[in-house]
């Protein structure tokens, strides 16, 4: 498989960088570089990973939509298309987004 490589951005600044490594149905299984933008973003994705994990669908699906809200996008390094619309998981450096 030919690396793919998506910028996670929030306007100009980049979050992180995710190599895909697998894909799993829907979701895209990516190594995860954190960049200066990741504490932006990591409280969001910790309440996130915590409310499933305790299995509070409610509290996760609000974690994800202010997840959502913030205007992410992958942008792919090859100059294709930003992706806008995803769902997000990151732990560590392993991250995993459907769209």
């Amino acid at each position: 498989m030919q690396d793919r490589v998506w910028q996670l951005r929030r306007g100009d600044e980049v979050i992180g960088r995710m190599t895909l490594e697998a894909i799993d149905m829907f979701w895209h299984d990516c190594r995860f570089e954190a960049s200066t933008g990741w504490p932006t973003l990591k409280p969001f994705v910790e309440a996130s990973r915590a409310a499933w994990k305790q299995g509070d669908t409610e509290a996760a699906l609000e974690a994800d939509e202010a997840i959502y809200a913030l205007g992410l996008e992958l942008v792919p390094e090859d100059g294709g298309e930003p992706i806008t619309e995803f769902l997000l998981r990151i732990d560590g450096n392993f991250a995993r987004f459907r769209y």
